[in-house]
């Protein structure tokens, strides 16, 4: 275990880069305990699967996709929304640290908009190129599927290489998700972490359209 007064933000950068990272046993605990899995997942940036019927519904859909404007409500609602868990492994500390390392633009978000509401959306690690998926949420049908198709555009434009998501579930797996050995993650990781990738490199014409735009051409 490591309280908060043991931990800053370079610690977990260093621990991501070391293929480690921190979970809390639930929200109202300040501490965390570092995790290796022995099995890993990951989504193939050249193996992931958008459904017909996600196609359609993003065609059909009036979502918007803004990238890094409100860390806050992004992590808190992950917290609330996006586990399976009884009680949510971001707690205060992790909160602190993340918030830290978002304002040095190392960590990241893609957040879903429906009628200017926040209904999806995802926060992450960008470190290299090796981008670690840390958590999602959906308070609407789709919603945190659209922000995995346009983060996974997005790295792909950006020149990344790794899309680490920790563990595997089947709504991954339907979407290209794989579990690999922590052997072959270390490979991976050492690769992409000498990888210079760039997270905003697709913005230009429109805010994150381009991270759609060749699987599902919304408009």
């Amino acid at each position: 275990m490591s309280d908060i007064y043991e931990l800053n933000a370079n610690v977990i950068v260093q621990a991501y880069r070391a293929g480690i990272f921190p979970m809390a046993e639930n929200s109202d605990d300040f501490d965390v305990f570092w995790v290796s899995p022995e099995k890993r997942g990951i989504i193939p940036l050249d193996g992931f699967h958008i459904s017909k019927s996600l196609k359609k519904a993003i065609k059909n859909s009036n979502f918007e996709i803004k990238i890094d404007n409100n860390f806050a409500a992004i992590i808190h609602s992950c917290a609330n929304f996006g586990t399976a868990r009884e009680t949510t492994w971001i707690n205060p500390t992790i909160i602190s640290l993340y918030s830290e390392l978002f304002e040095q633009k190392i960590c990241h978000t893609v957040e879903v908009y429906q009628n200017n509401k926040l209904v999806g959306g995802l926060y992450g690690l960008s470190i290299g190129g090796a981008f670690f998926g840390e958590s999602m949420f959906h308070i609407v049908t789709n919603a945190s599927k659209v922000a995995l198709a346009c983060l996974v555009r997005r790295l792909q434009i950006g020149g990344y290489t790794l899309l680490d998501t920790q563990f595997i579930t089947d709504h991954l797996i339907s979407m290209g998700g794989i579990e690999i050995s922590k052997e072959n993650y270390l490979k991976k990781l050492d690769s992409a972490l000498k990888t210079d990738a760039d997270f905003y490199r697709s913005e230009g014409g429109g805010i994150l359209l381009d991270c759609l735009q060749s699987s599902s051409q919304t408009s």
